[in-house]
């Protein structure tokens, strides 16, 4: 029997909730329909209703899920993330730009509005006060219907929400950051930023919903991956003496539990002391729900502790 996503859910604002599990959007592409579409219906038959998207992933990936929503007559049922000013190589922190990748993604997703409005990156050489008015700019202009940030440090997002208190905005109400169980050596792409300790006691303490990107660092945990090979870019990531040991003790853990390592990856991630979703990239319906599956691990605060407490030599 397939797992179902189930209850709870994710609240991020009074309006939005998301399943755990996000589906992100990178692999779908119009050109390939009829596989893009299966994925999503999967997706939602076992109780997913949010759908990662941003400008930087391209008009086929954005028409392909805009098309399915048309053919299924649900755009009010899914939840899309939509990620916006990208750098793609120069500054584009700007309302304008802002503006543009939202209006270039209702074209594209033959919608009006986004639920989630994010920035893809940070640019430090803005203000939190130049962002926060320009975000909520896109709020009163009804592009979207909450506000939220990718790849920023939890000390930008604590900065921009006290802008926010301060100035009678809407604050920021959900951060995408990298958050695995297998921790990266440095960066996958640049400006993006990863979790650690301190960030998640700062989660823990706010309480602000965490969407986890990479949530499964891109399939380290499955089995396909050992010492001696891998993608060049998998090995440049993620392979370190600590994030073998992390795979040993997840192999461990599910021998005990009658699970896969994989799923205790992303238990690890699900299990985390506050709001947290991830989001994942299956390529077929049985990737699919093989994560499903791991919403259905319980871990405890030990195991979790557990699973992470190794020599990070």
């Amino acid at each position: 029997m397939t797992a179902k996503l189930g209850k709870p859910s994710i609240r991020i604002d009074d309006s939005i909730s998301c399943a755990k599990l996000i589906l992100g959007s990178m692999m779908l592409k119009e050109e390939n329909m009829e596989h893009a579409a299966g994925l999503m219906d999967a997706y939602v038959s076992i109780g997913g209703n949010c759908i990662d998207t941003a400008h930087v992933y391209g008009e086929s990936t954005a028409r392909s899920v805009g098309l399915w929503m048309k053919e299924r007559g649900n755009r009010g049922d899914v939840v899309i993330i939509g990620k916006g000013a990208h750098p793609y190589g120069s500054p584009r922190m700007t309302r304008e730009f802002m503006e543009q990748d939202l209006l270039d993604t209702f074209e594209r997703m033959q919608t009006d509005y986004v639920d989630i409005f994010m920035l893809h990156r940070d640019d430090l050489d803005k203000t939190v006060g130049y962002i926060m008015e320009s975000m909520n700019a896109m709020l009163a202009a009804g592009y979207c219907r909450a506000l939220g940030v990718s790849n920023w440090t939890v000390a930008r997002i604590e900065e921009a929400n006290r802008y926010a208190a301060a100035n009678g905005l809407t604050p920021l109400t959900c951060n995408s950051p990298n958050l695995s169980l297998a921790k990266p050596n440095e960066a996958r792409w640049d400006g993006c930023v990863s979790v650690y300790a301190d960030d998640l006691e700062w989660h823990e303490r706010t309480r602000l919903p965490l969407l986890s990107w990479s949530s499964q660092a891109q399939g380290f945990f499955t089995g396909r991956y050992n010492r001696d090979n891998g993608d060049p870019e998998i090995r440049r990531v993620y392979y370190s003496e600590a994030n073998w040991e992390r795979y040993r003790k997840a192999e461990q853990l599910a021998r005990e539990k009658g699970v896969s390592a994989n799923d205790i990856a992303l238990a690890y991630v699900l299990n985390q002391p506050f709001p947290v979703c991830a989001l994942i990239g299956p390529n077929t319906v049985q990737e699919l729900h093989s994560s499903a599956e791991a919403v259905k691990v319980d871990l405890s605060a030990s195991e979790v502790a557990w699973l992470d407490q190794v020599d990070p030599a």
